[in-house]
């Protein structure tokens, strides 16, 4: 069905022809409801005249849709018009990798690039159990600016061949066993004898491109079809360093084992493939590569003792990556054995023994000491106090009363300084989010000052200030410099490495990271950091002053840098990470678990309490933009709206507020049903995930111009204009229900409500450092405290009396470091809260290079 210009699809408007092919004829078109250009493929008309074929096309356009990632080719919708389907998708500009590869094999930097997003991209559809069939260079899409999409996820199943020739060897591709599918010099033997496919499968059609991909030829290649079959069942192909030498040997055993014939013997994860591709493109001139296990091995049930036996057996079974000759394998060392979480740890001065803060089994956060070479922990007599730092003298530095962050992190604390032997903590400074000690006996500190982040040095002394917010600051082994990891917003852990000389004069040494913690210099001057860039683990990374990154360890774990030791030990944390959601409807008798995939963030409840609007910031589900979903509070499947930030329903019911991740600040308007989205530009350099709707001509939300802090903001969406309701460093803006004020937290981070007319704030009687707002109803004003167990309290705003509502509190505690966000449903009936959970493992790790 050939179209021309100006026609339209349904409601897409067809603006040119990209090309054709055996599968239907592909056209840029226009998509005026959301004003974007897309793709749409018009596939034959002979999918409509089988009705189970349509039918399985309508099903494996679902799960194509399901997937969102950034190295997969999104799927937007599906139709049909005059007899035949089509799908359209997101427009990519650049070319597929058949075309990349018609000049020839590419540098092996490059194509490590390529494959480390192929692999991403297969294992989040693996993950939601869609496997490709059909993996191939002309399914591969390479965008101008270098990224990677994977094409025609689900739709590898339903081609037929329509051609003739080396291009139209692509077999009718069914579920049934014994059916050949695929395309011929990718396929895998299981393919070929027509046996049923596998995630594995999908992995052997990865390495004969990545082999394709370093040498410039095909893997498998004969002049028939017959023939290429027979060597996929038969044959090995050549050697990559006989046409390509600059392929080290340990990049030609990641190739050879995706291309083994015996399924059982072939990686058995795309995530394992992208973990060894990620340690070899970082790891030429690193130490110890650690070999992941299959994702089918519950590496979060092992217990720390069997954890490392794993690591360092595989570690041991590992060759040095770019080295040759005689490796020896790190020595990983237990120190902890109870399960909860560790804020910090540090080595002592001697050495031989170390300190960290912990909460065991759900108890109080305390301060242990114990010796580095044998675990015999001692509690010391602080309570409720959180390491900072420890001096070349002893003396402790440490925060006391602060609030506890997303990712462990106290804010507002009050810097206490107290020797290592006992006695209580000598008072300092307020409002510290950091401290670390330099090597004259000064102290560096991250210091709050109205909503800005300032590193001092000494106390007093302002060397950097920011907009966004700063944490593991660390004052180099000479004294002339402070490294520290810069965040843009608050409290998203994305971020890069920096450091800021003593005359304030900053360099960014990465690039940004999804997620980024822990940070320690080494005693060659090099930064080690723990870092992911999506949807890998946080690993082990290094980085030199020029600028120059490597990786240094990777496992099957998120880990975190805690300190490094004269002698060059290391006190690494492996950690397990879970945010959930539980959420609770009247007439219920229990709550309900409403979590997803790992990150689950509740962020409100639909005027009828039927409805739970939550983001996911699982990066391996929801990518590194996040998604925007609801759910029953009775624990519907996920329906996805939207990517990005969050925040609430309108008062109908029938929008709820988005803010993307990614791009310029704005507010997206998103129907829960039938409908276009609405879009808001938004005149600010930053734009939180706060999004709250006072009224029907109103948005007001959290945000910063360019160089100050965030604070609320309110605007009207007819003319845009737009007002400062609060000061700079307020957080958590709650509209009262008439529009005529705001419930904040203050930079002093008391509770406070400031109205939208010119009168003065007003602050909430009586204790409320800490209390979060939740939402105004009728009964007053709703709060909480981030603590545990975490109350739901009802506060009169004018008195400050205090009601405790409910207490909140999962019922088992161990690595439980706290519950936010908390929400409610307009009439204060229903709720739902997320759980923050993080169980460390604390090593001493010697040999690491």
């Amino acid at each position: 069905m050939a179209l021309r210009s100006e026609t339209r699809l349904g409601p897409y408007e067809i603006v040119s022809a990209i090309g054709a092919g055996g599968m239907g004829e592909v056209y840029r078109a226009r998509d005026p409801r959301l004003k974007r250009d897309v793709a749409i493929k018009v596939l034959p008309a002979s999918f409509s005249s089988d009705p189970q074929r349509l039918h399985r096309f309508e099903l494996e356009a679902n799960a194509a849709a399901a997937l969102n990632h950034p190295n997969i080719l999104a799927v937007y919708d599906i139709g049909q018009q005059d007899g035949s389907p089509y799908i359209v998708s997101e427009l990519l500009d650049g070319e597929t990798l058949r075309e990349r590869l018609r000049s020839g094999p590419l540098p092996v930097r490059k194509a490590l690039d390529y494959a480390q997003q192929i692999a991403s991209g297969l294992a989040a559809a693996h993950d939601k159990g869609v496997i490709h069939r059909d993996l191939k260079p002309e399914n591969i899409f390479v965008t101008n600016d270098g990224r990677v999409k994977i094409l025609d996820f689900g739709l590898a199943k339903l081609a037929r061949s329509e051609g003739s020739g080396d291009q139209a060897l692509t077999q009718t591709v069914q579920s049934d066993p014994g059916t050949v599918l695929g395309t011929v010099g990718y396929m895998s033997p299981e393919q070929v004898r027509g046996k049923p496919a596998d995630a594995r499968s999908d992995l052997f059609s990865f390495g004969a491109i990545l082999y394709e991909m370093l040498s410039g030829k095909r893997a498998f290649h004969n002049e028939s079809a017959a023939e290429t079959m027979s060597a996929i069942l038969k044959e090995e192909p050549p050697e990559l360093t006989e046409t390509n030498r600059t392929v080290s040997p340990a990049l030609e055993r990641i190739v050879r084992h995706c291309l083994e014939k015996n399924p059982q013997q072939r990686f058995q994860s795309a995530r394992d493939v992208a973990f060894d591709l990620e340690c070899v493109s970082g790891t030429s001139q690193t130490g110890a590569r650690v070999q992941p296990i299959s994702s089918g091995s519950a590496w979060h049930k092992l217990t720390p003792l069997l954890w490392l036996a794993a690591l360092v057996a595989t570690a041991v079974a590992g060759v040095l990556i770019g080295r040759r000759g005689t490796y020896k394998a790190p020595d990983f060392r237990a120190m902890t054995y109870e399960h909860g979480a560790i804020p910090a740890a540090r080595f002592l001065p001697d050495g031989h023994n170390l300190i960290y803060d912990a909460t065991w089994e759900g108890r109080p956060l305390r301060i242990f000491s114990t010796p580095a070479d044998s675990p015999q922990p001692h509690a010391l007599e602080f309570e409720q106090a959180h390491l900072f730092s420890v001096s070349k003298s002893g003396d402790l530095a440490v925060g006391l009363r602060g609030r506890l962050g997303n990712h462990l992190d106290y804010r507002f604390s009050t810097l206490g300084i107290a020797p290592l032997g006992g006695g209580a903590p000598r008072e300092v400074l307020d409002n510290v989010a950091e401290a670390d000690w330099g090597p004259d006996g000064q102290l560096a500190v991250v210091h709050t000052v109205n909503g800005h982040d300032r590193i001092e040095y000494p106390v007093g002394r302002v060397v950097y200030e920011t907009s966004g917010w700063i944490t593991c600051i660390r004052v180099s082994r000479k004294g002339d410099r402070i490294a520290f990891l810069d965040h843009p917003v608050y409290p998203d852990d994305r971020g890069w490495v920096a450091v800021v000389d003593l005359h304030g004069q900053k360099r960014t040494l990465t690039e940004e990271y999804e997620s980024v913690d822990g940070l320690a210099w080494t005693p060659s001057g090099e930064l080690w950091f723990a870092a992911s860039t999506g949807v890998q683990y946080r690993s082990l990374r290094a980085v030199n002053l020029a600028g120059k990154a490597r990786i240094v360890l990777a496992v099957p774990g998120a880990l975190r840098l805690h300190d490094i030791a004269e002698d060059g030990r290391v006190l690494l944390a492996k950690e397990e990470e879970h945010v959930g959601v539980k959420g609770y409807a009247p007439g219920q008798k229990t709550e309900h678990d409403l979590s997803w995939s790992g990150w689950t963030l509740a962020n409100d409840i639909s005027p009828d309490n039927k409805w739970l609007l939550f983001d996911e910031e699982g990066v391996i589900v929801a990518g590194t933009n996040y998604i925007v979903g609801i759910r029953t509070l009775e624990g519907s499947a996920p329906v996805r709206l939207a990517q990005g930030n969050s925040a609430r329903f309108t008062r109908d019911g029938k929008w709820v507020n988005t803010m993307p991740v990614i791009g310029a600040p704005r507010a997206i308007l998103v129907p829960t049903g039938v409908g276009a989205s609405k879009e808001i530009p938004v005149p600010l350099e930053k734009v939180s995930w706060a999004l709250t709707p006072p009224d029907d001509a109103h948005i007001m939300f959290g945000g910063a111009e360019h160089g100050h802090a965030f604070r609320c903001y309110i605007q009207e969406i007819g003319t845009g204009k737009i007002k400062a309701v609060s000061p700079e460093g307020t957080e958590s803006c709650e509209p009262a229900p008439d529009g005529s004020s705001i419930a904040a937290l203050s930079p002093e981070g008391k509770l406070t409500v400031y109205p939208l007319s010119d009168q003065p704030p007003r602050v909430v009687p009586g204790d409320t450092a800490g209390l979060e707002p939740v939402r105004w109803s009728s009964e007053g004003l709703f709060v909480y405290r981030n603590a545990l167990p975490a109350r739901i309290i009802r506060i009169d705003p004018v008195t400050g009396k205090q009601t405790v509502a409910r207490e909140l509190a999962p019922t088992d505690s161990a690595g439980l470091i706290g519950i936010s966000p908390v929400v409610l449903s307009p009439d204060a009936k229903a709720y739902a809260y997320s759980y923050r959970r993080t169980l460390s493992e604390l090593y001493v790790v010697e040999g690491l290079k």
